[in-house]
């Protein structure tokens, strides 16, 4: 499931969906313990679902926009810019700093004492 269709759903929807998915992990875990399940990608798979729907509930209790909304908008007000109806910004001209090179350290030599 993509996080596209998420973003989509209620809120009750999701919290629905992650009850489900926990309990396929459950079951998908107690089977993989006792040797029933062929399918051994499915507890990753079911793990990354969850985390999904998870990242999705905590965008909309914040109220956030997530990624994939974002680039529509921004790709929106660039048609607009288009237009003339926005200035476009100007690009900072200043490279990034370059840290130097921290010194090495010349190697040394151990020497072995015989006892005689």
């Amino acid at each position: 499931m993509k996080a596209k269709d998420l973003h989509e759903r209620t809120v009750e929807d999701l919290k629905e969906l992650e009850k489900t998915l926990n309990a396929t992990l459950f079951d998908s875990r107690f089977k993989n313990f006792t040797n029933r399940l062929d399918n051994t990608a499915s507890l990753r798979n079911t793990r990354r679902e969850i985390a999904r729907v998870k990242t999705v509930l905590a965008q909309k209790a914040r109220g956030t926009t997530p990624p994939t909304q974002r680039s529509a908008e921004v790709a929106h007000r660039g048609e607009a810019a288009d237009q003339g109806d926005e200035k476009p910004v100007a690009k900072s001209k200043k490279a990034p700093a370059k840290k130097a090179a921290a010194p090495k350290k010349a190697a040394t030599k151990k020497t072995t004492e015989k006892k005689a």
